[in-house]
């Protein structure tokens, strides 16, 4: 007699679930969320702008990479480093995103596609975590991200708001955690000593670039000359 297989597990059980995995994890998106808002409103962002720019881009790590680049003259706004720079700075998406795609199916279009917006680092690793289980879905998935969204905006938001009773982050230490932002995702990414090599070459292409050439253009020319750096690195390791 054949066993009867267990219904699939519905969807928006999937997302809650998912949701309430990331919980303790999106405290600390609400936390670097909250400094981000303050930032962005000593940086000269209206709240709109701030709103547009978290709902459109939703990257963390990108936008204290904007502020950095940010000018309050719109004729000097650097819009093709910011670009640039945020673009590099993703670019570890492609990798993340390419490790879900057991969950879609193999026809999969554009609307699956566009479901990887709402990924970040934590509901990936969550999700990533469930699949090792032998669970994990795209309902899952969405739920971590869609939380982590939500929280987003509305800490960013609070943050602008709060802006305006702190006249200078710096001095609350604040300004630091656009530093603190990148440490952690450089200990997040770290794998074996040969990461050493295109991290010291791109902290020192920045350093130079900075004595060098006016603007916050030593951003871009580190994380090019370090990119390029590790490239060439895996490449001759390969060949070894």
């Amino acid at each position: 007699m054949s066993r009867i297989a267990p219904p699939a597990p519905r969807f928006a059980d999937q997302f809650y679930a998912g949701a309430r995995a990331c919980l303790p994890v999106v405290i600390s998106v609400a936390a670097y969320g909250l400094v981000w808002g303050v930032l962005a409103r000593g940086a000269g962002l209206s709240l709109l702008e701030v709103m547009l720019m978290s709902g459109l881009v939703f990257a963390g790590a990108a936008q204290f990479v904007a502020l950095d680049l940010w000018t309050i003259t719109p004729a000097t706004l650097p819009i093709g480093p910011l670009i640039i720079a945020a673009l590099i700075i993703n670019l570890r998406y492609l990798l993340l995103t390419a490790t879900l795609r057991p969950l879609f199916k193999p026809d999969s279009g554009v609307k699956d596609a566009l479901k990887m917006a709402l990924v970040t680092d934590e509901n990936w690793a969550m999700t990533v975590l469930e699949m090792k289980r032998g669970r994990g879905s795209v309902g899952f998935l969405m739920g971590g991200g869609a939380l982590a969204y939500v929280c987003w905006m509305a800490t960013t938001m609070t943050g602008h708001i709060l802006g305006s009773v702190i006249d200078d982050p710096a001095r609350y230490g604040l300004d630091f955690a656009f530093t603190a932002t990148f440490l952690v995702l450089l200990l997040g990414m770290w794998k074996s000593r040969a990461d050493l090599l295109p991290w010291a070459v791109a902290a020192l292409s920045a350093i130079i670039a900075s004595r060098l050439v006016d603007g916050s253009w030593h951003i871009l020319i580190g994380g090019l000359v370090g990119s390029l750096a590790g490239a060439l690195a895996d490449k001759v390791r390969h060949v070894d």
